[in-house]
């Protein structure tokens, strides 16, 4: 079965650290350890790697190789573009 819970998960916490990532570049917010508690120990522990890990190691065990695949790549792709999304929603709620 796919994973759709922590597909869903990795994308949104993307999407969020691409408009705090915006925010913190262009108006100071959230430097030094703040920024990495936030993008790292609180951001981190919502998204789950491991999680992902051990969901697409199964799916490939399992001969789900089509879930693996998508699982694999549509994390990464959605991610990255989430994350580019994050930042151009900031850049116009916030301008900068």
């Amino acid at each position: 079965m796919f994973p759709l819970g922590t597909f869903v998960v990795n994308v949104l916490g993307c999407l969020v650290i691409g408009y705090l990532m915006q925010l913190s570049e262009s108006r100071g917010l959230l430097q030094g350890e703040l920024r990495l508690f936030v993008f790292v120990g609180l951001l981190g522990g919502f998204t789950t790697f491991s999680s992902f890990g051990i969901e697409t190691f199964q799916l490939i065990r399992d001969g789900e190789y089509i879930f693996a695949t998508a699982n694999a790549v549509g994390q990464v792709v959605l991610g990255l573009i989430f994350v580019w999304l994050g930042v151009v929603v900031a850049r116009l709620v916030h301008g900068g």
